[in-house]
Parts: structure tokens; C-alpha cells; sequence
């Protein structure tokens, strides 16, 4: 049986992945922070080789970009560190490694999506960590996917969720309308990763649900689905309520899944139908 680690099992696409996960395809490990600090090298390689997995998949990051601007160098410990640490482990015991990133190791300055293929440049202390993580899995590992994604919601703190927080509680919400991006459901990326596992086609992936919208049109879709009629105003993303540090444009080209045909992402209206449903089924429980 596949053994996978899943690291930052707590979070959103931790989460996710062990909702998509079949038991009876593999033995899972789940660490968190509690359980285990992937900064503690010793720690982490004495993990790796008692419990030897087949596959490590790092979803562990400190995401919130204005801690990472304020704390440097505990983003650069867990993002960058944590994902050399990792990469060891798999170096030492043969596993393959799944690195999830970002669209924030790009600038946000284009005006056309980006593929894997486009130079970094990342602006932001976030961005630049997650950067240099990724170029750690690549310097110490060859059986890699770095799987770059943006707008992920789930079980959790995003967008999402606190759309719906903020609509149960106030009658406007001022939202950025000049912010874009593609809203990607942490289950659909969960679904990519298992699938990529179970493949040889390592490398660098975008990987985000179909579509392009600003966080204005992705909040209208969110509280239509949601059947709450509170009053959006389009604003600058420095004038929104639910502002962060990050690109203008955060649109990423699935080129790699396109050209080698392997797997193909659901619209990105489809996913958040089929998350906002199984929202409401919870009686409007995020």
C-alpha cells in the first residue's frame, strides 16, 4: 500500500486531500505543527526515515502575506526551510514530493496569464519564501511536483469563508474589483495531486479551476449562490474590506496540463456550485 505524508494535514488542502483520499489506496500520515515542526531538520529526517514514505506532500506555509512581511524570517524557516527539510527526507528514501505554491512568486504585472514557463519576480517576503522553497525541492530532489496554484478556499480561513461571514453580519461589503484570479476549490487541487502521484510527469505545474474573475465578480457569484442579498460595492483593492499583499493579477496558464493532455480542471463557477451546496447541506457551516 502507498505510504503519503501528508504535511500541514490541518489546513485547507490537507483537509481536502484526505476528504478525496481512498483509505483503502494508501496508508496516510498526517502531521501538523503540533506533531511535528518541519523547521527542526533532525526532526523531520528522523520522521522521514522510521516511517519511510512513497510520497511527501507539503501543503505546511505561512500564507498570511502581511505576518510574512512583518516576520521574515519565520516565513523564510517554514517556507523556504521547511521545504528543504522535506526535500532531504525524500532524497534520502526515494519518495516523490509534492511542493504546493503560489502565483505570488510572480509579479502581478502582466496583463496575460501566466505559464510555468514565465521568469519569477516575486514582490513580497510571501512570495520570495515560497520561491525559495521551491527552488530548494528542485536543487535536492528530481522526483518533484511543484504544483503552483491561487484564490484556493475549503474547510478554513479564505475568501470564501469570510464573504459569507461578513454577508450574515453587515448589509454592504466593499470588494476589490481590481484584483484577479481564477477561484479553485482545495478538493479539485486535492483531485490534481492525487492524480499527479500516480504519475512519472514530475516538474512545475499551474493549477487553478478555469476561468478568470476579480474578487468582486468571484464575491457576487459566492453570495448569489448563497442566496444572501447584502449590497457589493466595487472598490480598489486598498479601499476593500477584505484586502492582502497580493498580485494584481493572479492569473495562472495551466500550460503544462494543457500540452501533455493529462489532466483538465473544472470551470471554476462549477466548483464553487458544488462547494457552496454541500455549504448550504451543513446548514451554513464554513
Amino acid at each position: 500500500m502507498l505510504k503519503v505524508w501528508i504535511v500541514g494535514a490541518g489546513g485547507q488542502l490537507g483537509t481536502a486531500i484526505n476528504d478525496v483520499l481512498d483509505p483503502l489506496d494508501a496508508e496516510v500520515f498526517n502531521t501538523d505543527k503540533e506533531e511535528l515542526d518541519i523547521t527542526h531538520t533532525d526532526e523531520v529526517i528522523s520522521f522521514g526515515e522510521i516511517n519511510r514514505p512513497d510520497v511527501i506532500i507539503n501543503c505546511a506555509a505561512v500564507t498570511d502575506t502581511a505576518l510574512c512581511e512583518e516576520q521574515p524570517e519565520l516565513a523564510y524557516r517554514v517556507n523556504a526551510l521547511g521545504a528543504r527539510n522535506l526535500s532531504i527526507v525524500a532524497r534520502k528514501t526515494g519518495a516523490k514530493i509534492v511542493q504546493l505554491s503560489t502565483d505570488d512568486v510572480f509579479d502581478g504585472l502582466s496583463t496575460t496569464p501566466y505559464s510555468e514557463f514565465d521568469d519569477t519576480n516575486p514582490r513580497t517576503v510571501y512570495g520570495r519564501s515560497k520561491r525559495a522553497g521551491e527552488n530548494y525541492v528542485k536543487e535536492f530532489t528530481h522526483k518533484h511536483f511543484i504544483v503552483r496554484s491561487n484564490w484556493v478556499y475549503g474547510k478554513g480561513d479564505n475568501f470564501v469563508n469570510s464573504v459569507l461571514e461578513k454577508a450574515g453580519s453587515q448589509k454592504q461589503l466593499s470588494v476589490a474589483a481590481d484584483q484577479f484570479g481564477s477561484p479553485t476549490s482545495a478538493r479539485d487541487l486535492g483531485r490534481l495531486i492525487l492524480y499527479l502521484i500516480g504519475t512519472n510527469e514530475y516538474g512545475t505545474y499551474h493549477a487553478t479551476c478555469k476561468g478568470t474573475c476579480s474578487r468582486y465578480e468571484f464575491a457576487e457569484e459566492i453570495l448569489k449562490l448563497a442566496d444572501r442579498n447584502i449590497e457589493l460595492k466595487p472598490v480598489p483593492a486598498r479601499e476593500s474590506e477584505l484586502a492582502s499583499v497580493r498580485p494584481a493579477y493572479a492569473v495562472l496558464d495551466n500550460f503544462i496540463l494543457r500540452i501533455i493532455d493529462v489532466y483538465e480542471m473544472p470551470d471554476w463557477r462549477a466548483s464553487l456550485e458544488e462547494y457552496m451546496e454541500e455549504w448550504k447541506n451543513k446548514g451554513g457551516i464554513g
